[in-house]
């Protein structure tokens, strides 16, 4: 049906004084013996329209001001409250009615119960703002690579390899449970790929194929890891934005990153005004400030073996117990950047028996040139490293691991064909808009998350 979306109606002065209709769902409902008011939201707009009804020029069905219900409204656009326009109605048609038991009453839900209604947590104001940041950072990191000579690259979500050689990945198959087969060599070889395969955790090893020719590309898409992790921060299905650089080295990559965070925060906080307003009220105070803070400084960059030594020295009491060649924990991380430098972090150079085998090995045989981006109140947000250029130092590491050769022969050939130094990083995007809101949990960012147990 022809309709205008509610954010033009609001803000749109040619609006003013004219006839408009909309569509969206009632936020708000006030009733009188004369006038009845109510507020409809069409998912445009944080803000919701105000409609007018005058009672003794309009007879409204009660079930159009219900909580829940979808309208239509026909009427003239006058000028409200805040120099936002509102509308006085001349006709209102209910499209779907909503029950007295409609879940989202009045009063103000916890993000917990919203967790058990995720088709209809999206009508609250805060998972409308989520969405809409959501939406505007993906387009910004469209616009970023775009912009910067990038190609746009989709790697397989199925894939025979597990980029970082943990084995948590989830099995595809279309045979399931049986017990016609002695061995698991002889399920794989029976099933539809003649071998095991699984649902890839990350798009860099085919994305540096496509490096390889193209130079600069990235990924954008979903990843999937078979974590036992119920943290405020996993998800099983998550999504993964992949730059792959050739003729990169580890400080080339670190400038990519920190400019590319940059970017995204900055158009965020140009074209989402609203919103970060309201998570800055509702959710972190002093979030605006934070951010602002982020596009206006340097990050810091921090060597791993300094870092370990910061927290040996930092006098805190910590959980998890610090020493060279331990990874480093949230709590390790948090520290880091929140009690020490109030900003983001990258740490550099980690040990290599505690990175993956594709990382490029240092001269002094321990470390690898590798980084993870570290942010205050989230913690990890990128990993990032300088690839294994040499073919004869990535075999040897990956022998070390018993990985299977076997399965990584196209990757292991990129090394003796015209190999080039070149880098890459992968961006959890949950992470970064966990970041950018002030929501303090990985599940309230996505649409549906995947975790232990749950698959609604």
């Amino acid at each position: 049906m022809k309709h205008l979306d509610v954010k033009d109606v609001l803000t749109n002065k040619e609006y003013t004084g004219k006839e408009v209709t909309v569509c969206g769902w009632v936020r708000t409902a006030r009733d009188s013996k004369n006038m009845a008011f109510f507020e409809l939201n069409d998912g445009t707009s944080l803000k919701h329209i105000q409609v007018v009804i005058d009672k003794a020029v309009l007879n409204v069905d009660d079930e159009a001001l219900k909580l829940g219900a979808s309208v239509k409204v026909v009427g003239t656009a006058v000028e409200g409250r805040q120099e936002l326009n509102e509308i006085n109605a001349k006709e209102v048609v209910l499209l779907g009615a909503s029950p007295a038991d409609y879940p989202l009453q009045k009063k103000r839900h916890t993000l917990e119960f919203l967790r058990t209604m995720p088709h209809l947590r999206t009508r609250t104001n805060t998972f409308n703002a989520v969405l809409r940041v959501r939406s505007v950072m993906a387009n910004s990191i469209h616009t970023y690579f775009q912009s910067h000579n990038y190609v746009y690259v989709n790697t397989p979500l199925i894939t025979g390899s597990d980029c970082e050689g943990a084995g948590e990945t989830f099995t595809v198959t279309t045979i399931g449970h049986s017990d016609k087969y002695k061995t698991s060599d002889e399920y794989y070889a029976d099933d539809f790929f003649g071998r095991r395969a699984t649902l890839s955790v990350s798009g860099q090893l085919e994305g540096e194929v496509a490096a390889m020719a193209m130079g600069k590309i990235y990924t954008f898409g979903p990843s999937f890891r078979a974590e036992n992790s119920n943290t405020p921060r996993h998800v099983a299905e998550f999504w993964h934005v992949e730059p792959e650089v050739a003729f990169a080295e580890l400080p080339d990559i670190i400038e990519i990153a920190e400019d590319m965070i940059k970017y995204i925060v900055r158009d965020v906080l140009e074209k989402c005004p609203e919103e970060i307003k309201f998570f800055d009220e509702r959710f972190e105070k002093g979030l605006i400030d934070k951010l602002n803070n982020l596009i206006n400084n340097d990050f810091a960059i921090l060597d791993y073996t300094d870092a370990v030594k910061m927290l040996e020295e930092s006098g805190k009491q910590f959980q998890y117990p610090v020493y060279w060649g331990a990874d480093l924990q949230t709590e390790h991380e948090r520290y880091i950047t929140e009690e020490v430098y109030n900003k983001p972090v990258f740490i550099t150079n980690y040990p290599k028996a505690i990175k993956s085998f594709y990382m490029k090995q240092n001269p002094d045989g321990k470390t690898v040139a590798a980084t993870d981006l570290l942010v205050p109140g989230v913690g990890e947000i990128i990993g990032c490293s300088e690839r294994e250029a040499d073919y004869d130092k990535l075999m040897a590491a990956m022998k070390e691991r018993n990985m299977k050769i076997e399965e990584y022969a196209d990757y292991i050939d990129l090394r003796r064909f015209g190999s080039v130094p070149h880098s890459g990083f992968g961006l959890g995007f949950e992470r970064i808009i966990m970041y950018v809101t002030g929501m303090t949990n990985i599940r309230d960012v996505i649409l549906y998350p995947r975790t232990v147990g749950n698959i609604r």
